[in-house]
Order: structure tokens, then sequence, then C-alpha cells
């Protein structure tokens, strides 16, 4: 098929029709679509293109008394009432002439059409034109059957005027939009009859209800006068048919439009618009490039709502009431954040919650208790979009809609409802919500691979972020978040790969990651990029371009912690990490733009961190691999859980803690997301999650309380910290058998000149005992004890704190266990 309209053409004699492949042509009579039935065009069988057979005789008659069109013909035409213009075709015919084809609205709401034909020359005075037509949907094969004895082809006399132009008028009831109307001309001479087809020997073909559209936005959109425009970016594909369902459930469209690039094409977007959506319920496209016959259909990548069928919802985003709702806007230094997955964190029985909203967004509403008492004030979601079911939630399919399956009903609409609601919710209890995303590849049955895989990729699923369509979709999809569902920011998995160029190669100014840190809107929310890639299923670190805008997921902060506590590392990495990974964020960021954790969900949990030794995973098993009941190993498990928790804690930066590390949860070893185990929520009640999650609560407080030292968006000045060994001299910092590490924190004068306390801070690593030896305190004051690892619960922590009492006259010691951590602070020795 191919049209044009002359408001937009420069040469009107080089226009062209081409050709329309049908199967189903639908003649009005009486149809049905779908479930609805309406007046309608009867149906003809015509194989795959559109040739008129044998004409129906006596079909005029009937025509004029069918309530759903007319047909005007006449020695002298009447003037078709008042209308407003809405599309001009032109076509020039085999024989040399021209066809115009005028579309209408008129007042009374119908189509008017009126076919002209002009500079025809054709032999004698008495020649009778006459245009064959009809009127069909698409070339779709799911049509339902309609019942009619009609034959499907109409003809209408041509009528004549005095400067030799031929016209003939057609009017339509507007319900039956969008259509095609596709006729040839017969031309009766001395008994003889000749078609006269387009120069290109085809029928001539337009649209009614289907207009040119336009390029922008991407995706479905409404315009003020109710139409319905279509865009798609495709700079690859030689053909684009847009398909549209009037059931969820069927497997193949009630229509297609066969879009024409002369027409329906602005560049590399391709678009159409309709003047009603009918009943159609979902839409996605054919896209075909050379070689291919017919392809299947397709998701918008823009689609913000996905229906049953995996395709593009036709509906305005759902409403949602949003008044009332205040982000929370917390400074990055104050965060703390729970990572978590939204269908494992509830889908478990033990969460006794309802079937309907178990493992949906609506069951992290019901579990804010849980939240508060562990003292986070941001979730961080792992990737919620569609995506593959096999691969799992680090290969998505599509970016600008939730996933049904954590909506209570598995229904798109309840879906984008219920995690706006969460949203609502989570932000009046003063917790963010911040999003993992994975931008940088697919899954290997994305959309975007069938629509234009040169454009969106440079090799097999990894998406090409230099290309700036790709850039547009993922700067659009980021956005889509920020404004419509509330979201406070995003931590984007794999970002190491987001520097690529081109062919692959590690550009020095990556376009995405810049535009992302100056957007007007983007670079008002959190941004974290976090180096781990799926594909690989290990970290690339590189030193990440960052703007001054960027956090990152600190994973040395991960490997140097879990070597020291496993005796394979220097003290120094330690010192660097407490303070806030000087060596990554001193230029230009802070201690604020640092992510610190010790477990994730790829990979060993915080209880099999202990349980299991794996070099790649850096984990020691204390003694015993596996499961055990030696006394001895257990006790040593549990104070490395609790060395891990009060390092992450005490350390500059925001502390991430995972899903299910609070109450012990185990993989049994495997570092597999696919092992991971659904939240359980009974394990709460077990005496190692109760004391677990009160020491977690008082780690969070206490990051509040001494915000001062513990909670900086700049790292802490020279004078303000002192390092020792054991007995007070400097550490050994390159001696690798050395374990033990202690540093004094010291504190400022405030604004009303007055000090808070001083903090003193110690790590012993090792196999044995360590006596440390503790710098006085302040004149005045006293040490109390606020945290001992190696101490029995409930005494290994206390908010009141338990005075450091002088052993030795004149020398103040402290004895630490093996593998422990001590947490002293300075108070005033009258209380």
């Amino acid at each position: 098929m191919s049209m044009l309209s002359l408001s937009s053409a420069t040469q009107p004699t080089c226009l062209t029709c081409g050709t329309i492949k049908i199967s189903k042509l639908i003649i009005a009579d009486s149809c049905k679509y779908g479930r609805r039935a309406t007046q309608s065009f009867g149906r003809m069988d015509l194989g795959q293109n559109l040739v008129f057979g044998k004409t129906a005789k006596n079909i005029i008659k009937g025509l004029y008394h069918n309530p759903r069109f007319g047909v005007l013909a006449a020695s002298t035409l009447p003037v078709i009432q008042t209308a407003e213009k809405l599309s001009t075709y032109l076509f020039r015919t085999e024989k040399g002439g021209n066809v115009t084809v005028v579309i209408t609205r008129l007042k009374d709401g119908k189509y008017g059409l009126n076919v002209e034909i002009s500079s025809l020359q054709l032999i004698g005075n008495d020649a009778d034109i006459i245009m064959s037509w009809g009127v069909f949907r698409s070339d779709s094969s799911s049509l339902i059957p309609i019942h009619s004895s009609d034959s499907g082809i109409f003809e209408t006399p041509f009528a004549i005027d005095s400067l030799n132009k031929f016209s003939a008028e057609l009017e339509f009831d507007a319900s039956l939009a969008p259509f095609y109307i596709s006729f040839l001309l017969k031309w009766h001479l001395n008994g003889e009859t000749v078609e006269i087809k387009s120069h290109r020997k085809t029928n001539f073909c337009f649209p009614v209800g289907v207009k040119s559209g336009r390029p922008g936005p991407l995706g479905v959109s409404y315009s003020a006068d109710g139409s319905l425009n279509f865009a798609l970016f495709s700079r690859n594909a030689k053909n684009v048919i847009l398909c549209l369902f009037d059931d969820s459930s069927s497997e193949e469209p009630i229509l297609e439009i066969d879009l024409d690039p002369y027409v329906n094409r602005s560049g590399d977007i391709w678009h159409v618009s309709m003047d009603n959506a009918m009943n159609f319920v979902s839409y996605g496209y054919r896209v075909k490039n050379d070689g291919q016959e017919k392809s299947s259909v397709v998701l918008d990548p823009y689609s913000k709502v996905i229906g049953e069928n995996s395709l593009g919802k036709i509906c305005k985003e759902p409403t949602f009431d949003w008044s009332d709702d205040v982000r929370p806007n917390l400074p990055m230094e104050k965060l703390t954040v729970y990572r978590l997955n939204v269908m494992d964190f509830t889908r478990d029985a033990s969460s006794n919650l309802p079937d309907e909203i178990r493992g949906t967004f609506s069951a992290i509403s019901e579990k804010l208790h849980h939240l508060n008492d562990l003292g986070v004030n941001a979730v961080l979601l792992e990737p919620i979009v569609p995506y593959d079911k096999l691969k799992g939630p680090y290969y998505p399919s599509h970016f600008f809609s939730p996933q049904n399956l954590y909506g209570p009903h598995g229904d798109s609409t309840s879906t984008v409802n219920s995690m706006k609601e969460m949203v609502k919710r989570l932000h009046a209890n003063g917790i963010e919500v911040l999003l993992e995303v994975v931008v940088t590849h697919t899954c290997d049955d994305s959309s975007l691979a069938k629509i234009d895989k040169p454009s969106y990729y440079y090799s097999n699923n990894a998406l090409n972020c230099a290309h700036p369509v790709v850039q547009q979709l993922i700067l659009d999809s980021l956005k889509h978040w920020v404004i419509n569902y509330h979201i406070d920011g995003f931590c984007f998995i794999n970002s190491s790969s987001m520097i690529n160029g081109f062919n692959g190669e590690h550009l020095s100014r990556p376009p995405l990651i810049e535009a992302i840190a100056f957007d007007p809107v983007l670079s008002k929310t959190k941004i974290i990029a976090d180096s781990f890639d799926p594909l690989l299923n290990s970290t690339k670190e590189i030193q990440f371009p960052h703007w001054k805008k960027w956090a990152e997921m600190n994973s040395r902060f991960c490997s140097d912690v879990r070597n020291y506590l496993r005796g394979e590392s220097l003290v120094s990495n330690l010192a660097t990490r407490l303070c806030g990974s000087g060596d990554i964020f001193l230029n230009g960021r802070g201690p604020a733009f640092s992510f610190n954790f010790v477990g994730r969900n790829h990979g060993l949990s915080l209880v099999d961190l202990v349980s299991f030794s794996s070099a790649s995973e850096l984990s020691w098993n204390c003694g015993e691999e596996g499961a055990t009941k030696k006394r001895t190993v257990l006790e040593t498990r549990l104070k490395q859980i609790r060395n891990f928790l009060f390092i992450l804690y005490v350390s500059l930066g925001v502390p991430v803690l995972n899903m299910g590390d609070e109450c012990g949860q185990s993989s049994g070893g495997k570092i597999s997301v696919k092992e991971r185990k659904p939240f359980n929520w009974k394990s709460l009640k077990t005496g190692f999650a109760v004391q677990t999650i009160e020491f977690i609560s008082f780690l969070s407080s206490l990051k509040i309380k001494r915000s001062d030292l513990l909670q900086r968006r700049e790292f802490l000045k020279v004078e303000n910290i002192d390092w020792y060994g054991p007995d007070l001299s400097l550490p050994n910092w390159e001696d690798p058998t050395s374990k033990f590490l202690a540093m004094s924190l010291k504190c400022d004068q405030n604004d009303e000149n007055t000090l808070t306390s001083d903090m003193f801070v110690a790590f012993n690593g090792g196999d044995s005992p360590v006596t440390a030896t503790l710098p006085p305190p302040r004149l005045g004051m006293e040490w109390v004890r606020l945290v001992d690892t190696g101490l029995p619960y409930p005494g290994f922590f206390s908010t009141t704190g338990e005075p450091v009492v002088e052993k030795i006259p004149g020398s103040l010691g402290y004895q630490m266990t093996p593998h422990s951590c001590v947490l002293l602070e300075a108070r005033n020795v009258d209380g």
C-alpha cells in the first residue's frame, strides 16, 4: 500500500499507489468485530491481492437504504453538507489521468468521500465510468465470519460535469472506522469493459479514519480531539504494520494497518493516528526486514501498560491520586538501604498475607513494621520490569512498565496502581524507593531486537548505549518512573558497560552517563553505578566517570572487608574502607557517594559467608564447611556476622543491607540467584534473628545519633582521626600478619561551642585475644562500652553503655577476644 497526503506533497504528478495485500474483504451490510455486533460490510475472501471479480448485480438498489453508508451519484451531483476536510490522496492511472480522493468529516459525524477523475483520455463521448470498490479491514486472518449474501463488491457510477471531470460521492458511518477503501475503474464502451488501475497496475487504495499521525511522542498517545497516535522508531525496517486486537486473549489481530513509508514515516519514526480506538484493547507491530515473509507481532518498546497478551494496552495510564505525597528527599549521607526482591520478600505463606497480594507491591506496604524495626529509610528493589523468566530479573524485556506478576491480580492496571500506592505509603513513612535497572543489555527475545537490532545493539543482546536512540529510550524510561511513579533514584546494574561505544570500546566521556548526570529531572534523584555484570556473574571494576553526580556500589568495600575478616588483607585496606574509600571518592565526591555492602543477592548470603569457604566469594567457614554443631565454630560464625554488620555501619558511606541477612537466610552455599529461597517470616522468631535485628536497629540509631562522625558528606579531616596498634603505637600498615587496627574519632565543637563525645573503635581479626591500650579520654570524661561483638547476647551492645574499668592504675586497657570488634564512646564522668 502506498498513500500520500497532498498537504505534504511537493510534486503531485509523482504520487503513486502501491499494492494492498489482504485475505478478507469486508463490505457494508452486517459485520461483527469480536463480541461487538454492528452493521457493517459483509465479507469476501479474495486471496492475497485484492482483485475484483464479477460485478454484483442489482447492488446499487440496496445501497440507498443502508443506514451506515450511502452512495451519491447523479448527472448533477449534489453538494455534500458542510464538512471538515481531513485528507486528500492523489493517484495516477495507467491511462495517464489522475484520481483525487478527498475525505471529509460531515456535520453529522459521518465520513464523506469524494472521488474525482481528471485528465483521463477516453475514446468516445458516451463513455460510462464505474468505480468498482470494496471496504476491508486488513490482511488479518482472524476476522469473525460475516453472514451476508452480498458478493462484497459494489459498483458506483461516476457523474460527468461540463469540465469533463467524473465525480462520485460516498458516505460512511464514523463508527466503522478505521477501514480501507480499495477500488478500480471500469470503462464500458460499445459492449466492452476495460479495467483501469493505478500506474503501478494495482488497485487504488486509501484509508478512512486513519491519518498519517505524528512522529512524537513515541508510543501511544491521545490528542486533545480524542484521536489516538502511534509512533515507533525503526531505521532499518522495510515495512511496519500496526496490529490492533479487540480481545487480549486473541492470538491474531482484528485489524492490521500497513504503514506507508511516504505518508507514515518521518525520518526513522513510523507513525499513524486513528480518529477513534473503537473497541481495540491492545496493539503491537509487525516489523519486516529484508528477506522476511511474515514477522511476529512484537511489543511497542514505549508501551506504558502491558496487557494479558504481553502487548501494549490501548488506554491512558491509570490515574492515581498523588495528593499528600511528599518525597522524603533524604540527603545521600543519611540513607540506610534495604535491598529486596518484590516477589521473594512476601510470596512465602509464612508472610501471613492473603494469597492475592503475596509477592506483590501491596505486600511490601503490609511489611512496613519490619522495615521500621531495621531502621532503614530506603528500599532498593531488584528489577521490577518484565524479564526473561528463565534467566531472571537481570535480563529485561521491557523498560516502561512494572511486571504484571507484582500486581494483586496479575492485571496491568491494578499492578500500576498498587506500585504507586506502595511508593506513596513508603514515602509517608519516610522511606525512599530506589530501583535497580539494567540498561546495558536485554533478554534474547526482546522486541528491540526484532524492531531494529542494528540500531539498538552492538553485539548479541548488548545494547548500544552510545547510540542516541538507545540513550533517548533509557532517559525516557527513567524519567517515566520518576514523574509517574515518584521513584527516588536508580541503581544501574552492569554500569561498567555503559561506557562502551558503538563497537564496545571504552569512551572517556560516555554520553549516556553524562546525560543522566545533567538531566534536569534525573540529576535530582539518587543515581548509583553498580559494576556487577550479570552476564559474566562478576564485578568489572573501572574508574567510573561521575561528573560529581554519580554514587557507586562499592565492591572494593565488600572485598576488603571480607578479606580482612578471613585474615587475608592488610589493615591499611580496612582503614581505607572505614574512612569512606578516599581512593575512589576523594576527587570531587565524598564518602556519601559510597554505597557499602558485604552481602548481595547474586552471591553468598551473610550466613553462608561464614559457613562456606570460597576463593571466588572471599568467604571463610570459621573452621568447618557447611552445617555444624561444633560450639566453637558456631560462636565464631556468630561473632563474624556481628563483625560484618558492625563494620558496615560504622564505616563512612551508605550501608546496604540485603534481604534475609537479618534472619540467617541461607542458600546452602550456592551463589546463583535461582537458588535463592523466598523470605521465611517464621525465621524472624528465632533467637538468631531476634538478636541480629535488634543489633541492626541499634547500629542504625547509632549512625543517626553520631551523624557528626558516621554520616558525613565530606571526609574526616586529619585532625579528627588517629590510628593505633594494640599499644597505641602506629599500626603495622604493610604487615600481612597484623590483624589488629584501632581508630579514635575525635569530634569538633558544635554550633553552641560545646563538644560532643569522641569514639574509639578497635578490630581484632586474628585468632588470638588482644589487650588494646586505650587513649586517655578528654578531661572530665570516661570511656563506656557500646559494642563488643565477642560478648554473649544481650550484653554485646548497649545504648546506655558500660564504663571501662581501669584494672591497672595508670594504664587503661581493654581485653578483646579473637575475631571481635569493640566500640567505646567518651561520656561525662558525672553522667
